[in-house]
């Protein structure tokens, strides 16, 4: 019988995405922000980089800039709608599978604002990103931080409970090795969320890639594989060495990793 392995890429701007492709990666993770979507002329920079890319472009992330606000006082929801219009006409080009919303000082519940607050807000500008998601054929994944990156949404249990509060097809969960280390939450979330998390983050020890470090890779995966999840493994971190070779030796690690799961 034949294992499935999920497909394996990397985080980073259009222009790595040679290097990930040399480094016989499956995909990339093309970051959004760098690409300046609400000029014109870098728009169409960016659409023509898109078609060109060397790998498929499954999933995006590093969604809003950081003057951008979904909570709060200082909200622009007519600029925030704008942006991500040009976002889903880029994950619509590029096929994508998934958009990560992390971008945590957009959700960040401001001085005066309570939890119950700012959480309603989150939730009708994950309503309004999947109206604009429906019939494109990609899930908004909600990404947990670190309470030292954001103070709502730090956990894979938090992100889950939001998306099954909404409770519409394009908006799931996420987890992040990284985050889920940084917050001591257990790996057995992995197996109990499986049904809504949709897309994967790793990292290892130092924010380092996947391989390099002390974390639990065994554990991860193997509740990963409990859950039944067939989405995308994507490595967000930095690298130990030589771009390259450190993406190659990650895609090597994660797959053995994957199929040595028991």
């Amino acid at each position: 019988m034949q294992i499935h392995t999920p497909p394996i890429g990397w985080c980073g701007p259009l222009e790595r995405a040679a290097d990930m492709h040399q480094a016989g990666l499956d995909y990339i993770e093309v970051q959004l922000v760098p690409m300046k979507l609400e000029d014109d002329q870098a728009f169409e920079e960016a659409k023509a980089l898109v078609r060109d890319l060397p790998l498929p472009a499954l999933a995006m992330s590093y969604l809003f800039p950081h003057d951008f606000r979904l909570v709060g006082a200082e909200k622009n929801e007519a600029r925030n709608r704008a942006y991500f219009d040009r976002v889903v006409a880029m994950l619509a080009l590029a096929q994508s599978r998934i958009v990560v919303l992390g971008s945590g000082w957009t959700r960040n519940i401001p001085q005066g604002w309570s939890q119950a607050q700012a959480e309603d807000e989150f939730l009708h500008a994950l309503s309004w990103c999947a109206d604009a998601l429906k019939g494109v054929g990609t899930t908004l994944v909600i990404e947990p931080l670190n309470t030292k990156e954001s103070n709502l949404v730090n956990s894979v249990a938090d992100g889950v409970r939001l998306a099954q509060q909404l409770n519409r097809a394009e908006v799931r969960g996420l987890a992040d090795f990284y985050h889920m280390d940084e917050e001591n939450e257990p790996l057995a979330t992995l197996s109990e969320q499986g049904d809504w998390v949709q897309h994967i983050h790793l990292a290892d020890t130092g924010r380092l890639n996947p391989g390099t470090g002390s974390y639990d890779y065994p554990e991860f995966m193997r509740h990963l594989k409990r859950s039944g999840y067939r989405g995308l493994l994507s490595a967000e971190c930095g690298f130990k060495g030589e771009p390259v070779a450190a993406m190659r030796h990650s895609f090597e690690f994660l797959t053995h990793a994957w199929h040595t799961a028991a």
